[in-house]
């Protein structure tokens, strides 16, 4: 599945797009080397959103995802994988409608690990590129779509 994409290495430029979404990215970085788990708190709705998504359901999207795109935005395992996050563009959780479906956007914050480590909670399926490679909305719903009907929700 796509947790062996998780170790192909993000580059710095990819921690500076992450960090770009910051109030102030310097204090945000030097929290993130400094937590022992290497998780900061970033702004959602003005680089992206986040779908949030159940456990199966969003790994069997991300499978239909990894089918249909050679790459994918950044997607996040909250602990116990009993959520992923789908990073979208931002103003896409506003519009977006489903059952246990949540949507991250402007006003929310999110808990996002550092790309270069290996977290024992959260960690990237998927990780950021250095380009801010964000998932297509239109893709993601068919994928969800797709996922719904294989997994029976």
């Amino acid at each position: 599945m796509a947790g062996s994409q998780a170790g192909s290495g993000a580059g710095s430029g990819a921690v500076e797009w992450l960090l770009s979404a910051a109030p102030d990215p310097e204090e945000s970085g030097r929290s993130w080397e400094e937590d022992p788990h290497g998780v900061v708190l970033l702004p959602a709705g003005a680089r992206w959103d986040v779908l949030l998504v159940p456990g199966a359901l969003g790994r069997a999207a991300l499978d239909v995802l990894l089918r249909c795109t050679d790459r994918p935005g950044p997607v996040l395992a909250g602990i116990g994988d009993a959520r992923l996050g789908f990073f979208v563009p931002p103003g896409t959780s506003g519009r977006w409608f489903g059952e246990g479906i949540r949507g991250a956007g402007a006003g929310t914050w999110i808990a996002v690990p550092h790309p270069e480590r290996l977290g024992t909670g959260m960690r990237w399926l998927i990780l950021p590129d250095d380009e801010g490679t964000l998932t297509d909305p239109a893709l993601l719903e068919l994928a969800l779509r797709e996922a719904g009907d294989l997994t029976g929700t």
